[in-house]
């Protein structure tokens, strides 16, 4: 077992966030993984993406390059960018909130997800990454909710904890709009 995800959006949209608790999600579950950032100096509103392998063996390289088995694209700069990287048959979880075209490719499983109006129905649009990411493991089951829960009082500590209710809910909220889908 091995997905390699490309995560992508705007800076300030919690890319590296959901990238950092994938990765460490996946560390709490004895898989192999790795974590790779990139971003400009611009951050906010700037574009940002992280490539995130987790394996059950070995990780020879952190890089994705025309092999991602996913990717999660939160905004349509993103989806210009990625939507190549992918193998064909692979999974492009599209932020339908925000982008309103389809891919070029017809080759790739795509799902939509309104990631921003679901964040907006939960009280919070800061969890739009989170709805996506739930998405993501939804299809994937790559690692547990659980886990992912897990990691996030790991990667912002306990002081955040009061905030992982939320996160759960848009967890699930986002697993749950791809499995209608599927």
């Amino acid at each position: 077992m091995e997905e390699k995800v490309i995560m992508a959006g705007f800076g300030g949209q919690g890319i590296m966030a959901i990238g950092k608790l994938l990765a460490y999600a996946g560390m709490l579950e004895d898989k192999q993984v790795s974590w790779l950032p990139s971003y400009g100096p611009e951050m906010r509103g700037g574009t940002a993406n992280c490539a995130v392998i987790v394996s059950d063996e070995a990780v020879g390289s952190p890089l994705i390059s025309k092999d991602g088995t996913a990717a999660i694209v939160m905004n349509l700069p993103s989806l210009t960018k990625f939507e190549n990287e992918l193998v064909p048959g692979g999974k492009l979880i599209i932020n339908k909130s925000l982008i309103d075209v389809e891919p070029k490719r017809k080759d790739l499983e795509v799902y939509y997800v309104s990631a921003n109006e679901i964040a907006a129905e939960l009280g919070n649009p800061k969890v739009a990454n989170m709805v996506m990411l739930g998405a993501y493991i939804g299809l994937t089951k790559i690692v547990d909710i659980e886990s992912v829960l897990h990691a996030f009082l790991k990667v912002f500590g306990e002081n955040k904890s009061h905030l992982v209710p939320l996160n759960k809910e848009a967890l699930q909220k986002g697993a749950e709009a791809v499995k209608v889908l599927v």
